[in-house]
């Protein structure tokens, strides 16, 4: 299935729009290897994790990897929301990448690899314990290597700290004493976190965002030794621009010289936004994005002109949306709810067969490992996915859910006396490290059975047009669920955050891809530290061996 253009940056007469990527790629990092530009981004307990974008123009970005197939460690194989692999790092020294994420229960990981696009090693924990935060590796011209890592409050008792610490030049481990470089609590720059650690011109420099997620800012750090001490500017702040938060990200640069720099805006439902902004230096302090007059800091661009990336050919291009699932592998653009196991799915001549987990009967749908999930493509867009439930058996359960704090669920259960139809709701609430779910709620059943093609698109689950008709089903058991989500306005989260976008997320289903019925609509609400997500899964409820769904196509389009 051909991916109908959703969101592309590139405006084709030389420009290009912010955000480059409307997508949740929360906590980028990226670099430049010669001509390729390579992003990570945070995943949390989604798997596979770790994703890897590739570019050669920074704009226009595909997905190409995944660094890590299941997150390290038992407790994984349950959804354990916000937590998992944090904010990455990736650096590239003498002819080998290395990636560093932290786990903020389980401590610092390392992985590496010759070849960006293939496999990675296996994790290795280079400094096993809670509280440490967002590492970066750098190695300095005697080749002495090093790493900066921020703090997490809420393992450790206190942030706003940053730390640089001698490691082994291999990267397989710490060495020598941690050394406290920077304080925020004693300054403006609280809740400073995310820190990356480069040189030039003899300075030690660590870009690190401050002052939080929705509201905060740019911040680098600047010293000739790189124990400190440090000072500070701030380089990036919001000023006029509609971008909120615009921090944390990377440093890269292009062949012809130019300066550049990538971070993330957080837009609520719709995650972490990826921009793009020009950089420049003055009194060797970087100012990013459009300096602002008679301050040493800049603003947030809209339409800018795209990086002078030298006589390098490169499409116009986006990460994947749409999937027919003709592949021999799982399309990059999903992802599994929990670490995945080989025998949740089957890549078929047919389609993408989803067997029946088994899930306790009590699992909130929100819990269950095996759905399958994407990302946001776009702040606006109607996704539909094309159900076959003929190999479904008596006591499974499939259909497509929206995943967020707040979630919604288009469920079809097979019985004894046919198909049912139920739309569910729930909300969670999160700690740290645990998950507790509330009560779901859920509308009375209908049954699906044949539907009259009256082009009705109102309503609810147990309009008319979906009444029994002698206990029969319909031909081939074909469902098609429309997933849209719609702007609606904007909402204000407290006091400081602001102007934030409102989502109105709904959910119907047809028979004949042509008259929907409207099963629900649910609010867009983020999950823990990650925009709402959609997709399919299947589970089994009862005892015994369970059948499967058939996931024929997903195909997204603009409203």
């Amino acid at each position: 299935m051909p991916n109908q253009t959703i969101w592309n940056a590139d405006l084709g007469d030389g420009t290009y729009q912010n955000p480059i990527l409307y997508a949740d790629y929360s906590d980028p990092d990226a670099i430049r290897v010669g001509e390729d530009y390579f992003l990570i981004s945070s995943s949390f307990t989604n798997t596979p994790g770790l994703p890897l974008l590739h570019s050669k123009d920074l704009v226009n970005w595909k997905v190409v990897n995944y660094l890590i197939q299941n997150v390290p460690a038992d407790r994984y194989r349950e959804p354990v929301h916000g937590c998992g692999v944090w904010a990455p790092a990736i650096r590239y020294h003498e002819g080998t990448y290395y990636v560093f994420f932290p786990m903020p229960d389980e401590g610092i990981y390392m992985i590496q690899t010759k070849d960006p696009f293939g496999k990675w090693s296996e994790p290795v924990n280079i400094r096993p314990a809670a509280g440490w935060i967002d590492p970066c590796p750098f190695w300095d011209e005697d080749g002495r290597a090093y790493m900066v890592a921020g703090v997490a409050k809420s393992r450790i008792g206190y942030k706003s700290v940053l730390h640089v610490v001698e490691m082994k030049p291999d990267c397989s481990g710490l060495i020598g004493p941690e050394v406290k470089v920077f304080d925020g609590n004693e300054n403006d720059q609280t809740t400073i976190e995310g820190p990356k650690l480069y040189k030039r011109s003899g300075w030690y420099y660590i870009f690190a965002p401050a002052g939080g997620v929705k509201t905060g800012w740019q911040t680098v750090l600047r010293s000739r030794d790189i124990f400190g001490p440090y000072e500070y500017r701030v380089v990036m702040r919001q000023e006029k621009s509609q971008v909120n938060g615009p921090h944390q990200g990377a440093w890269v640069d292009t062949v012809t010289g130019e300066d550049w720099f990538l971070h993330f805006q957080d837009v609520y439902a719709a995650g972490r936004i990826i921009h793009l902004q020009p950089m420049c230096w003055k009194e060797d302090w970087p100012i990013i994005g459009e300096p602002v007059e008679g301050k040493d800091y800049g603003q947030p661009v809209d339409v800018y002109r795209k990086p002078d990336v030298g006589k390098v050919e490169w499409p116009v291009c986006e990460p994947a949306a749409s999937d027919d699932f003709t592949g021999k592998e799982l399309g990059l653009q999903w992802q599994w709810n929990a670490n995945v196991t080989g025998d949740w799915y089957t890549l078929t001549k047919n389609g993408l067969r989803l067997n029946a987990v088994p899930a306790e009967e009590n699992c909130p749908y929100g819990d269950i490992p095996n759905l399958l999930l994407q990302k946001w493509p776009a702040p606006e867009f109607s996704c539909v996915t094309k159900l076959d439930l003929g190999g479904l058996k008596a006591g499974d359960e499939a259909g497509v859910i929206s995943m967020g704090m707040e979630y919604g669920t288009l469920v079809f259960s097979r019985r004894a006396d046919g198909l049912q139809a139920r739309f569910v709701t729930g909300k969670q609430k999160y700690g740290p490290i645990v998950c507790e779910s509330t009560e779901e709620r859920q509308t009375e059943p209908g049954w699906l059975t044949a539907m009259t093609s009256t082009g009705r698109t109102d309503g609810d689950i147990n309009a008319d047009v979906i009444s029994a008709t002698e206990g029969k089903n319909r031909e081939e058991d074909v469902v098609f669920v429309q997933y849209q989500v719609k702007r609606v306005g904007v909402q204000d989260l407290n006091d400081n955050e602001k102007g934030f976008p409102l989502e109105e997320i709904s959910l119907s289903y047809s028979v004949d891809g042509n008259a929907y019925i409207l099963a629900g609509v649910v609010k867009a609400v983020p999950g823990r530290w990650v925009g709402v997500k959609n997709g399919p899964f299947c589970v089994r409820r009862g005892t015994g061996e369970g059948g499967y769904l058939l996931v024929k196509s997903v195909g997204y389009r603009k409203p």
